[in-house]
């Protein structure tokens, strides 16, 4: 057995394993080490227990003068001093992160919602957590666990039809933590929900085509399923009935369900195919969304039918797309950044209540009751509605 000591024989190799673990030491002894509370201490010559007290806004910090203050602050902006906000989180049993759950990252309903959220949880120096549960139950099951596991204070949901499908309410309720709904109505006292007014929408989109002279429409309604239809149908009828407009059901059809958000374009091409099949006569078309009226508009083109001279066509959404497209789309607005905004505020507050409570000991907890929030949209009018001639 060779010596502890012993040298490597003239022209034979170093071991590489010393060499590499050389070679690690030397970049660690490059990387400059984290400042800490101690140099802090050190720099402004006060000690730890003082400069962790003001670092850390301590109750405490409260008693100690504001030129104390001013010095430790100044030494630690010096030595370039940031808190370790994993280890405060541990000892004050916060994460300041908030869970949120989409359940197709692609569907270009998603974006602004984001942003909305993104933007809320920024300003409240929140950090959100982003999943993609790529519409399976498995995987969002999965991911409501990590998201636990990492102690989230707050969970944000951007729902669609694989929602109602699968039914997570239970999944969801059974977790003590604020939660919000983005796009599912609810009528639960545990989870908050953020929602277009879909009545309204679908009211005002039938009142634009009815104003323009328009009295024979076509409608492409929602999958029977998701949870929009019904309240956006609803608004059509009672639209009609005030203006005693016929709705002939041979002018009807329905969306089928599709766990893919681009698949409506292809449906809508079709559908508005099969309408015109039937030959009963239309000046205008109300489609469900925004990606159905632009496969509406194509099939209508091939079939050598302008629009809006020939047939004025009205979506709902307005995705990035619509004011691009050609014709640009008219189409209701739903409010998809002030929707997700509304959903973080709900949540915020909600975690706001929740530590109130907790560092109030002698008050009773007291759950925080859901909101249920349902916002405006707004129409707003492009090229591809006209006035009939």
């Amino acid at each position: 057995m060779e010596p502890a000591d012993s040298k490597p024989a003239r022209g034979a190799s170093p071991d590489k394993s010393r060499r590499g673990s050389t070679s690690e030491t030397s970049r660690k002894r490059s990387q400059p080490a984290a400042v800490t509370i101690r140099d802090v201490a050190e720099r402004s010559g006060f000690s730890s227990a003082t400069v962790s007290i003001v670092l850390n806004n301590a109750p405490l910090a409260r008693y100690i003068p504001d030129t104390t203050k001013e010095r430790i602050q100044r030494a630690a902006a010096q030595l370039g001093y940031r808190p370790n906000l994993f280890a405060r989180s541990l000892r004050g049993r916060r994460s300041h992160t908030v869970g949120v759950m989409v359940f197709d990252m692609t569907d270009p309903y998603c974006t602004l919602v984001l942003r909305g959220i993104e933007n809320t949880l920024y300003q409240s120096s929140f950090l959100p957590i982003l999943t993609d549960v790529h519409n399976e139950r498995s995987r969002f099951e999965r991911y409501l666990e990590m998201l636990l596991d990492r102690r989230i204070e707050g969970l944000v949901v951007l729902a669609n039809w694989l929602f109602v499908d699968i039914d997570l309410l239970a999944d969801l309720e059974k977790h003590n933590i604020p939660t919000a709904v983005v796009g599912r109505e609810l009528k639960n006292d545990n989870i908050s929900s953020v929602i277009v007014d879909n009545n309204l929408g679908a009211r005002a989109a039938l009142d634009h085509l009815y104003s323009l002279g328009h009295r024979k429409i076509a409608f492409i309604r929602g999958p029977r399923q998701l949870s929009d239809t019904e309240p956006r149908w609803r608004g059509v009828r009672t639209m009609a009935g005030e203006r005693n407009l016929e709705l002939d059901p041979r002018l009807i059809v329905d969306l089928p369900e599709s766990r893919d958000p681009f698949s409506s374009f292809e449906d809508g091409y079709k559908l508005t195919g099969e309408l015109l099949r039937r030959r009963r006569s239309f000046t205008a078309l109300m489609a469900f969304d925004d990606m159905t009226a632009f496969g509406a508009i194509r099939a209508l083109a091939k079939a050598g039918i302008r629009v809006p001279d020939q047939c004025s066509v009205v979506g709902f959404d307005d995705v990035s797309p619509a004011a691009i497209y050609t014709p640009s789309l008219t189409t209701v607005r739903q409010p998809m950044e002030s929707m997700g905004t509304a959903a973080a505020t709900i949540v915020l507050e909600a975690i706001d209540a929740h530590t109130q409570s907790d560092a109030n000991a002698t008050v009773e907890k007291q759950p925080v009751r859901a909101t249920h929030r349902r916002i405006v949209p707004e129409l707003i009018v492009r090229e591809s509605t006209r006035s009939l001639k």
